[in-house]
C-alpha cells in the first residue's frame, strides 16, 4: 500500500525542537519588533510633534493618520508573504528567504524614515517598514507550525512571546537612549539586521519539493485568502477574540506618551513611557512562558486565555478609574500578567486551528491581521473619543469593555479545550 502521508515540509511535527533552535528564532522575532516598536513608542510621535505644527493637523490626528496608513499596508503584507513563503522552492527553504530579505529591507527602511522631512515622505517610509518587517514576521510565525509538535507549542510561544515584549521594552530603549531621532533610528535598524542572523545563519529550513507546489493560478491564489468562517468556525472565533484584544491593547498604547504629559502631566513623559513598559516586560516575563508551559501540561487553551482577558480589561478599566501616576504603575504591572499569559498561550490555540499544513504561513498571516487590524481602528475609534466624546477616561473604558468581550468569546470555540 502506498504511504499517502504528508512527508517534509508538509508533515505534522513530531520532533521536539531543541533550545537552540527556540533561541535563535526567538531572537529574530525580537529584533522584528525591535524594528516595529522603537519607532512606535517614541520616535512616530516624536518626529509627529515637529512636523505637526503648520500642518493643520494637532499631533493626536497626524500620528493616528501615519500608525493607521502604516497599519493597511501590514494588513495586506502578512498574509501576502505568509502565501508566498509557503509556495517557496529555495535551497534554504521556504522561510528563510523572507526572513532575510525581510529583516535587511526594514533595516534599510528604518534609516528612510530617519531621514524624512515631512509628513508624507514619514508616512511613505513607515509604509515600507510595516512592508518589509511584515515579510520576515510572516516567515517567522509560520516556522512554529512547520517545526514544533502541538504539545510544545505553548512552551515555544512563551518563548516568542517573552522575545516580543523584550523586543518593546528593547526599541523604546533604543530610541531613548540613543539621544536623537536619527540616532534612534539607525540603532534599531541595526539590531534589527543583526538579530535575524543566529537563525538563519545557523538552522536549517525546512524545503518544499516543487511537486509539492500547488500550481499557480492568480484566482486561486487570491480566492485562497478567504476563510469561511462556516468552514472553519473555530478559526474565525480564535480570529474575533484575538482581535478584540490586540485592539483594546491597541487603544491603551496608542496615545500613552500624551496620557502622560497632558493628563499625569508627567515632567518627562518619554522617560514615563519607558518605565511604564519596563514594568510591564517585568510581570509579563514572569507570567508568559509559564503559562504557555502550565497550558502544555494540562493540555487546555482556553481558560487561560478567557481569564487573562478578564484581567486585562480590569487593569485597563483601572487606568480609566485611578488615573495617577502609582495608577499608571499598576495598571502595567496587572497588563503584563495578562498579557504574558494570552500571548504564550493564544499563539498555541491558533496554530492548533489552522486547517491545512500546506498554508500554514498564509493562514497565520490572515489571522495576524487580527494583529494589524486594531492598529488602524485604534486610531479610528481614539482620535474621537479623546478629542470629543469625553478624554482619555472613556478611551479607557471602552478599551476594557472591548477586552472583556474578546475574553468571554473565546468560550465560543469548540475544537480546543
Amino acid at each position: 500500500m502506498t504511504d499517502t502521508r504528508p512527508s517534509g515540509a508538509l508533515a505534522e511535527p513530531v520532533e521536539r525542537v531543541g533550545r537552540g533552535w527556540t533561541s535563535a528564532l526567538a531572537l529574530a522575532n525580537g529584533a522584528i519588533w525591535v524594528g516595529w516598536f522603537g519607532p512606535l513608542q517614541i520616535l512616530l510621535a516624536s518626529q509627529t510633534e515637529d512636523f505637526a505644527p503648520g500642518s493643520g493637523l494637532s499631533k493626536e490626528a497626524m500620528l493616528a493618520w501615519i500608525t493607521g496608513v502604516g497599519a493597511v499596508v501590514s494588513l495586506v503584507a502578512n498574509p501576502l508573504f505568509g502565501a508566498l513563503s509557503d509556495r517557496t522552492t529555495a535551497r534554504r527553504g521556504r522561510r528563510t528567504p523572507w526572513i532575510v530579505a525581510g529583516a535587511a529591507g526594514g533595516a534599510l527602511s528604518l534609516l528612510l524614515l530617519a531621514g524624512a522631512d515631512g509628513v508624507w515622505t514619514m508616512t511613505a517610509s513607515w509604509c515600507l517598514v510595516q512592508l518589509t518587517l511584515n515579510a520576515a514576521f510572516a516567515a517567522i510565525t509560520a516556522a512554529v507550525p512547520d517545526r514544533v509538535p502541538r504539545p510544545q507549542r505553548g512552551a515555544v510561544g512563551g518563548w516568542l512571546g517573552a522575545a516580543q515584549i523584550l523586543g518593546v521594552v528593547g526599541g523604546t530603549g533604543l530610541a531613548t537612549a540613543a539621544g536623537g531621532i536619527g540616532t534612534g533610528y539607525a540603532a534599531c535598524a541595526l539590531f534589527t539586521a543583526v538579530g535575524v542572523l543566529p537563525y538563519v545563519l545557523c538552522h536549517d529550513d525546512l524545503r518544499l519539493s516543487p511537486a509539492q507546489r500547488p500550481a499557480w493560478s492568480p484566482r486561486a491564489f487570491l480566492a485562497g485568502f478567504w476563510l469561511s468562517p462556516r468552514r472553519h468556525p473555530d478559526l474565525a472565533w480564535a480570529w474575533l477574540t484575538r482581535f478584540l484584544i490586540n485592539l483594546s491593547n491597541a487603544l491603551v498604547l496608542l496615545y500613552l506618551l500624551y496620557y502622560l504629559r497632558d493628563r499625569l502631566h508627567r515632567a518627562d513623559p518619554d522617560e514615563g513611557v519607558l518605565i511604564l513598559t519596563a514594568v510591564n516586560a517585568l510581570t509579563l516575563l514572569a507570567t508568559v512562558v509559564v503559562g504557555g508551559v502550565w497550558s502544555d501540561r494540562v493540555g487546555r487553551r482556553k481558560p487561560f486565555v478567557v481569564w487573562s482577558g478578564v484581567l486585562m480589561a480590569v487593569a485597563t478599566a483601572a487606568l480609566a478609574v485611578w488615573q495617577t501616576w502609582p495608577g499608571a504603575i499598576v495598571a502595567a504591572a496587572v497588563l503584563g500578567v495578562g498579557f504574558g499569559v494570552f500571548t504564550s498561550v493564544d499563539f498555541a490555540l491558533m496554530t492548533d486551528v489552522l486547517p491545512e499544513a500546506l498554508n500554514r504561513g498564509k493562514d497565520l498571516g490572515v489571522i495576524n491581521i487580527a494583529n494589524a487590524l486594531p492598529q488602524v481602528a485604534a486610531p479610528a475609534l481614539a482620535a474621537p473619543i479623546v478629542t470629543y466624546l469625553g478624554g482619555y477616561r472613556v478611551l479607557y473604558l471602552v478599551a476594557a469593555a472591548i477586552g472583556l468581550a474578546g475574553a468571554v468569546l473565546v468560550r465560543r470555540i469548540r475544537g480546543v479545550d
